[in-house]
This record gives structure tokens, C-alpha cells and sequence, in this order.
């Protein structure tokens, strides 16, 4: 998985699916804990180590008390450099 960092707020959230409509729950349980799961996407902007910067759609899994888990670079929108 490339290593990225989310710079800014996350914008337009959206959930995608929650609870036993996430085909990975049995497993985001056994590795995070118990929770209300909820897959979710986004917009940010995102840097890579070598300083490239995008703006991208992102995907996760949160749950309350446990936190964003898993992000996924889904799709570059554009090039910020």
C-alpha cells in the first residue's frame, strides 16, 4: 500500500455502506474490535513522500471509539504541483 499523508480536512464525506453491508466486517472486527462500522469516502489532498501533491478520492472504515482505519488512495482528481 503507498504511504500518503492527508493535508487539510477531508471533504465531502459520504458513507458508502455500514454495518453487515461491508464485506470485510467479520475481519475489521477481529482485527479492530467490536463498533458500528461504516465504509466512507472522501475528498482530500494528499502528499507522497517525494512531495507530490493530489487532490484524490479516498476510501476508509471508522467505527466510534475505535477511528479511521485502513485509508485508501481511490482516485486522483488532479495534480496540485
Amino acid at each position: 500500500m503507498t504511504e500518503f499523508t492527508i493535508i487539510g480536512r477531508i471533504e465531502r464525506i459520504e458513507t458508502i455502506a455500514a454495518n453487515h453491508g461491508i464485506r470485510d466486517l467479520r475481519r475489521l472486527v477481529n482485527q479492530y474490535g467490536e463498533g458500528r462500522w461504516l465504509k466512507r469516502k472522501g475528498l482530500a489532498r494528499i502528499v507522497y513522500p517525494d512531495g507530490t501533491m493530489e487532490r484524490a478520492e479516498i476510501h476508509w472504515y471508522e467505527a466510534h471509539g475505535i477511528g479511521r482505519r485502513e485509508i485508501k488512495h481511490k482516485r486522483t482528481l488532479y495534480l496540485l504541483n
